[in-house]
């Protein structure tokens, strides 16, 4: 479904009388917040790059913040680079995702400072044949070590037998040798919360971005699974280090969404 499509499903949905429409309006925000200003008794949860609307308080919005994990998967990804030539493709460069591609980069320089990253953005959200070939292109510039925010990078990787970090979901299964481990989201918390504000007659304007945190059960790290013992035990000795500061709240990665460079 295009992105345009998404304020006539929410209309469809608030005329059938749904208490809660949850889903995200990346591209197509004054059309969606012209919808929910229709139906101010309908509870709309958004994923959008922009906080809360004070002259909406049914337009709550979330948002990808799994900083953590990626920081973690960039300890990882410095620990088994060999060239420290790591090459990065997204999608596009706005908040949800630079954030992501900042804490990765900052997590690999707490293992190693002489690294070069390659940043690159395909344009679309969904074109793993473009993502591919520009992953191509990083290895032939000397990447040994993908960061894989699009589909079609892993691929890439495995054909030319070098390493991946994966994004959002745990995709290890499909690249057993390639992808040593991912950032997880874990939507569970931020709609949990949605729906117990809705029950209790308290769900209003807020930044729901906040429940994608580790340390709220946001996100986490995916098993090493068929690279476990392959890390190197400094790495893995900080790893739980700072896993454990962040769950406690005593670590906090910076939420940097300023678009990442090349260096």
């Amino acid at each position: 479904m295009a992105n345009t499509d998404y304020p006539r499903v929410m209309r469809e949905y608030a005329e059938q009388g749904y208490d809660l429409i949850v889903g995200e309006v990346f591209g197509a925000e004054r059309e969606a917040r012209e919808v929910a200003a229709d139906y101010p008794q309908t509870a709309f949860l958004m994923g959008s790059s922009f906080r809360e609307d004070p002259a909406l308080e049914n337009f709550p919005v979330f948002d990808c913040y799994i900083q953590d994990a990626t920081h973690l998967s960039g300890i990882v990804a410095g620990a088994m680079t060999e060239t420290g030539n790591i090459g990065m493709v997204g999608g596009l460069p706005i908040p949800e995702v630079n954030r992501l591609m900042n804490a990765f980069m900052a997590g690999v320089r707490e293992m190693r400072h002489d690294v070069r990253f390659q940043v690159s953005f395909i344009g679309p959200w969904f074109d793993p044949p473009k993502a591919k070939e520009t992953a191509f292109a990083m290895i032939e510039n000397g990447a040994d070590m993908l960061y894989a925010e699009r589909f079609g990078v892993s691929d890439a990787a495995q054909e030319r037998d070098v390493l991946a970090i994966g994004n959002v979901i745990d995709t290890q299964a499909d690249y057993p040798e390639t992808v040593v481990t991912s950032a997880i989201w874990h939507f569970e918390p931020t709609l949990e919360a949605a729906v117990e504000a809705v029950r209790a007659g308290e769900f209003t304007a807020a930044d729901y971005g906040r429940y994608s945190f580790m340390d709220r059960g946001g996100s986490s790290l995916a098993p090493l699974g068929t690279f476990e013992g392959r890390v190197p035990e400094d790495a893995m000795e900080l790893l739980r280090t700072r896993e454990e500061a962040i769950r406690a709240g005593e670590y906090s990665v910076e939420v940097d969404d300023s678009e990442p460079k090349s260096s």
